[in-house]
């Protein structure tokens, strides 16, 4: 291969950090258990759900909230019976759930802000999930920081949009520009991290349609199964999986399939849970506060529209059992891979690399599509670095595996060149584990496989981090492509 970067193999170092080589080929190598855990999250029964009222989810003829009551809404009924025992266009939603027995609901009220990490009774710290019923004013900085990082950390947000121009307070901001500011503009991720962005259109009607996928916990589960559910003015969703390869469309606007007109999608991101919605009329139960013109998609016998939005809320919570809760939690371990853009193909979208080492040059070949990651390979004094955070979910089972190939112009046994793979705390930067250390004397042919457990790393964000150092003579090439990191 053409000079430009270079590649290497473990080394007995790994045995300082008691890891186990399972083989050349794959290894199946721990981070050692000297690096803590944090504690494992259990959600425990009630389920906490905030919903915001806090962003102009009344304003215009919106009533998008569950009573009138706030933040609590038994202070306007503790034992409602029906869905106007409390008041909102929402309240068949938040009464359904009260009725479980299996729910604690809170508003945030008007004049309030999204925080998380501090000791108000509305911290986002204090709920499993938050629901965004159309906003209709942008999030501040710190709301913006506080909801990423409440789902990052195993958070359930829901997302539920409207069309493009449905802008209820005149500030020239409406759900789909506000949403998209939230996953496009914050200091946590910004690049595209739930792997989907709301489309700027307005659908006048349809009856999306559900997916054929019996074992989907949004589509079937314990508050019936969804069929259909309805556009009334609303809008639609762009999926980018190749940034979230999370994202799911479970509803699609007719003639729809794939990335484009998914009017109802999940992901992931982080240890958390993400859902969206192309339009609020869905929720609308039909009744609210005098004065404002509602329409009842609750109750609308030609969709399903009340199963969706309880399925979805239980499983965003994180709850199972009859009626969506029953005390429990689903396993949090949903096998999933969770590095973004794993294999290149977006260039360094959602990695942090030295200029030039995310690349589609000829000089050395991807193992599949035309990116990879060339680090090293000039023949002089270089260090390069790739990188990406990801946090692994409490209690789950983790691995780190890529693709790497390694060829040098180096002679002899001395490992003049090396690629070192890292796991480092994602906040301090601090190194918790080497997991191996190639040098020049691995360059071999072709592709291998190289796997590491990163169970010791459950309930943490870390960084993934590549770092190829080369002498002043002479190259070696470390090339990889095709990364994961695979939870079960």
């Amino acid at each position: 291969m053409l000079g430009h970067r270079k590649a290497g193999g473990p080394t007995a170092a790994l045995a300082a950090f008691g890891l186990l080589v399972a083989g050349a080929a794959t290894q199946a190598d721990a981070v050692p258990a000297a690096v803590p855990s944090a504690p494992a999250s259990a959600a425990a029964a009630p389920y906490r759900v905030l919903f915001d009222n806090a962003h102009a989810e009344t304003a215009g003829n919106a009533d998008w909230i569950i009573s009138t009551s706030q933040p609590d809404p038994l202070g306007q009924d503790p034992t409602p019976s029906a869905e106007t025992d409390w008041t909102g266009a929402l309240s068949s939603w938040g009464v359904a759930l009260q009725q479980t027995g299996d729910y604690s609901l809170k508003t945030l009220p008007p004049g309030a802000g999204l925080a998380y990490g501090g000791s108000t009774a509305t911290d986002l710290s204090n709920f499993d999930t938050l629901v965004l019923p159309e906003p209709n004013t942008l999030f501040t900085t710190a709301e913006k920081t506080a909801v990423m990082n409440f789902v990052k950390n195993g958070g359930g947000l829901f997302m539920i949009s409207d069309h493009s121009g449905a802008d209820r307070n005149n500030d020239g901001e409406d759900a789909v520009e506000i949403l998209n500011d939230l996953m496009s503009d914050n200091s946590v991720d910004s690049t595209d991290p739930f792997g989907f962005s709301v489309d700027t259109s307005d659908v006048g009607s349809d009856h999306p349609a559900a997916i054929d996928d019996s074992t989907d916990p949004v589509l079937h589960g314990s508050f019936g199964t969804v069929a259909k559910s309805l556009i009334a003015d609303g809008t639609t969703a762009t999926l980018k999986p190749a940034d979230n390869p999370a994202v799911k469309g479970l509803l699609y606007r007719t003639g729809h399939s794939g990335n484009t007109g998914a009017f109802f999608a999940t992901s992931t991101f982080g240890s958390g849970r993400v859902a969206f919605w192309g339009d609020s009329s869905p929720v609308d139960d039909g009744t609210g506060q005098a004065g404002n013109t509602l329409y009842d998609g609750w109750h609308d016998s030609s969709a399903t529209n009340a199963a969706l939005a309880l399925n979805a809320t239980a499983w965003l919570s994180g709850a199972t059992g009859d009626g969506g809760g029953g005390g429990g939690g689903t396993d949090p371990c949903t096998t999933a891979q969770l590095l973004r853009n794993n294999g290149f193909e977006s260039g360094a979208t959602s990695w942090n690399a030295t200029d030039g080492v995310i690349t589609d040059a000829t000089g050395e070949s991807p193992r599949t599509g035309s990116y990879y990651a060339w680090l090293d390979g000039n023949g002089t004094a270089t260090t390069d670095t790739v990188s990406q955070s990801v946090t692994i979910p409490s209690g789950c089972s983790a691995t780190l595996g890529f693709h790497l190939h390694i060829d040098t112009a180096e002679t002899g046994t001395t490992p003049y060149d090396t690629l070192k793979v890292q796991v480092l705390d994602a906040s301090s930067g601090t190194v918790l584990a080497t997991l191996a250390t190639y040098s020049n004397l691995d360059a071999a042919p072709g592709y291998t496989l190289r796997t590491f457990n990163l169970a010791g790393c459950a309930g943490r964000t870390v960084t993934v981090k590549f770092t190829g150092t080369e002498g002043s003579k002479l190259q070696t090439s470390f090339v990889i492509d095709d990364t994961a990191v695979d939870v079960s």
